[in-house]
């Protein structure tokens, strides 16, 4: 039987939060400039928001002027994204990016969202605003490690993928149990199959964890230099906003937000680095079960190697 060519959509480059991932976008743009133009989609779930620049290390103004950027700053922070909407809005501009002539690259850390483009949505239980006040109100009363550890017996394998502090995560997972008996893991592994051929994935990965923890801990506390808390500040001066939405649930911003509302910033560095270092594991462990082509991010030439691997899939 003959090969079934499948159309290419778009490159994913993925990788954990540090791993150098625009640098990369901006060397593979500049190699190809001369014969094919590139335009970035952003798989963020934080960088969709505008007014939060330092802590999600938002591309420059320059950076975003040589390489188009797509799905950045187009909510308000009072608004939430999701995975359905991700990909209706990523396929849509992959379209129109291949209908000027150029390369969608989507580039980020949010694995749920390249899962779900790359793989399929089912169409899970809807949202439940009542079972959501309740589980809400369980958590101010016996805290989030306490639902994590009641996910655990009801759906231990999204429960083993998720920390005990991840609120937003816990609180749907343990929702869609509440409302269809089923868990959360059983409706994602009976998602529809897409083609990820369509969409290949080179994945910045280190050899040495404590490369990309030294890396995390650098960018953390150069967040901080350049004015991370005065960020937050504003951001909690509108008035519009609390704790619980998903804007203000990303690493760094819940840090400097429970930093100034207890009065205590003092310990926002360790807090901060440590946060990040756990989402660079989850980032981590969601890509080991991915097709991707792996390209160690430590490694001395790993701007050269990422570059070849990505024309090498852009080129099949």
């Amino acid at each position: 039987m003959a090969e079934v060519r499948v159309a290419l959509q778009g490159l994913c480059l993925a990788g954990p939060t540090a791993s150098g991932k625009t640098q990369l976008a901006l060397a593979f743009a500049r190699a190809l400039a001369s014969r094919q133009r590139i335009e970035v989609i952003s798989v963020d779930s934080a960088l969709v928001y505008r007014g939060m620049d330092i802590g999600t290390a938002k591309p420059s103004a320059a950076e975003r002027a040589e390489l188009p950027h797509h799905l950045v700053d187009i909510l308000d922070p009072t608004e939430a994204y999701s995975a359905a909407r991700f990909v209706v809005e990523a396929t849509r501009l992959a379209a129109e990016i291949r209908a000027r002539g150029a390369l969608p690259l989507l580039v980020g850390g949010t694995m749920l969202y390249f899962k779900a483009l790359r793989e399929g949505l089912d169409a899970m239980p809807p949202a439940d605003a009542a079972l959501r006040q309740a589980l809400d109100a369980r958590a101010a009363r016996e805290g989030w490690p306490a639902l994590h550890a009641e996910l655990a017996r009801v759906d231990p394998v999204s429960a083993a993928r998720l920390a005990p502090h991840d609120a937003q995560r816990i609180q749907r997972a343990l929702e869609v149990h509440a409302a269809s008996g089923r868990p959360l893991a059983d409706w994602q592994r009976g998602a529809r199959e897409a083609d990820a051929a369509a969409w290949p994935m080179v994945a910045l990965e280190p050899a040495s964890r404590a490369w990309l923890h030294a890396r995390i801990a650098e960018r953390f506390e150069a967040m901080l230099a350049a004015g991370l808390l005065d960020e937050v500040r504003r951001l909690r001066a509108r008035g519009d906003l609390h704790a619980g939405l998903p804007s203000m649930r990303c690493v760094g911003y819940r840090q400097a937000w429970e930093a100034l509302e207890h009065g205590d910033t003092a310990t926002l560095a360790e807090r901060g680095i440590a946060a990040t270092r756990q989402l660079a594991k989850r980032q981590l462990t969601w890509l080991r079960g991915t097709a991707r082509t792996v390209v160690d991010c430590d490694g001395p030439d790993a701007l050269q190697r990422g570059c070849a691997a990505l024309t090498a899939l852009a080129s099949m």
